[in-house]
């Protein structure tokens, strides 16, 4: 039997992210803690995060991206999943997750990660998905050497941050299932 169900299990699914979710984007990008293991400066203003929900296509060949909201069973919504940087020529992209505190350490972030792997490798034909984490960040790396990613590569001193300068390891995971 041929397996259709590429975003959700019974217990998480990622779907698109909704006018309703306003308050959830609002929280992630402008919590300050985050943005150290990224490229944001600055706060975004509810505007901006209406503007990207109403003109986002949801089309990764389109926008170069796709954020999937990790929504539980229940309903709750427990964080983001995000496709960017992607390649169609080369057939890869980056991976970015961010799991909720409250909802963190309960096996969420593996499930949502699992999923998108099975989405981008199974029906998107991408050969090859990659993350850029902080060496500091144990929980993060822990979720992604769990999951069979490879770090491949540090990068020194490639974030900088209120304390300093930080080494960011590459981590990689080739899709073994198409050539």
């Amino acid at each position: 039997m041929m397996e259709t169900a590429f975003l959700h299990t019974e217990e998480v699914r990622l779907r698109a992210v909704e006018p309703e979710d306003l308050g959830l984007l609002d929280r992630m990008e402008n919590d300050e803690s985050l943005w150290q293991h990224g490229n944001v400066t600055c706060p975004y203003s509810r505007f901006q995060l209406e503007r990207y929900i109403a003109e986002n296509s949801n089309d990764i060949y389109t926008d170069g991206q796709l954020r999937l909201i990790i929504e539980l069973c229940d309903g709750e919504t427990a964080g983001a999943i995000d496709v960017f940087s992607f390649d169609p020529r080369h057939r890869r992209a980056e991976l970015g997750i961010v799991v909720l505190k409250e909802f963190r350490r309960r096996g969420i972030g593996r499930v949502a990660l699992s999923l998108m792997e099975r989405y981008c490798f199974r029906f998107l034909g991408i050969h090859q998905l990659y993350a850029y984490i902080q060496k500091e960040n144990t929980a993060c790396l822990n979720l992604f050497h769990s999951s069979g990613y490879d770090t491949t590569g540090v990068l020194k001193d490639w974030l900088y941050t209120s304390d300093g300068y930080r080494d960011v390891c590459l981590l990689q995971k080739l899709n073994t299932l198409i050539a």
